[in-house]
């Protein structure tokens, strides 16, 4: 256990570099922004929810804090990250589409940081993967808003309901998140002295593979 020293300060963290601490608080924060997230789709999706006789919000919040690493779950057929995020507009699928979208979407942002809960000093930034991240969270926006179901009706209510913009808190959690993203991404490639490769910035309809 890492021992507090004066102002709250952990020795643990002597072997951090300010890059460091910078993503630590990055994963933190973006991890509670996904759960954040999550409780605000099943609010506006419930019946999602339903489809696991018995699950429960907090339930569902926790199974995303049960590994560290990875987020690899059966009912969502092996898939992780991207792979996952798209279950969740998949016209075949009959899973709970809110769970494949923020399990996805939590597995893909713990990939940009080489699943790595926290950062010490032999480790490294991927600027690439942190970019390509950021894009996502946008495609996903986009996907959200346009992608229907033969009825025309959205898979997921998020920022729409009947046709009516009526929630912009999405809009300002997604915002966060890519800025975020955006942000570790810059700080990476200033410390490797490096551009960020011009083709992540592109617009795209579909989710990108992130950089290993």
């Amino acid at each position: 256990m890492a021992v507090a020293g004066c102002g709250g300060y952990e020795v643990k963290n002597l072997a951090k570099t300010d890059i460091d601490l910078v993503a630590d608080e990055v994963i933190i924060e973006s991890r509670r922004l996904v759960r954040e997230l999550t409780v605000k789709l099943y609010r506006r999706n419930p019946a999602e929810l339903h489809k696991i006789p018995g699950m429960t919000i907090e339930g569902r919040v926790a199974l995303l804090k049960v590994n560290e690493r990875e987020l690899d779950f059966p009912e969502l057929q092996g898939r992780q990250g991207i792979d996952a995020m798209n279950l969740a507009f998949a016209p075949d699928y009959r899973g709970d589409r809110v769970f494949a979208l923020v399990a996805g979407l939590g597995g893909m942002l713990r990939q940009s940081y080489g699943y790595r809960p926290e950062f010490f000093l032999p480790d490294s930034l991927n600027a690439e993967a942190l970019a390509t991240s950021a894009r996502n969270v946008e495609v996903l926006v986009w996907k959200l808003k346009n992608t229907r179901r033969p009825d025309g009706s959205l898979y997921l209510i998020s920022h729409e309901n009947g046709g009516v913009v009526d929630n912009l808190s999405f809009e300002r959690l997604f915002g966060k998140l890519i800025a975020l993203q955006d942000l570790l991404a810059r700080v990476a490639a200033d410390a490797d002295d490096r551009l960020i490769t011009s083709a992540v910035h592109t617009a795209s309809t579909v989710f990108i593979p992130l950089p290993i």
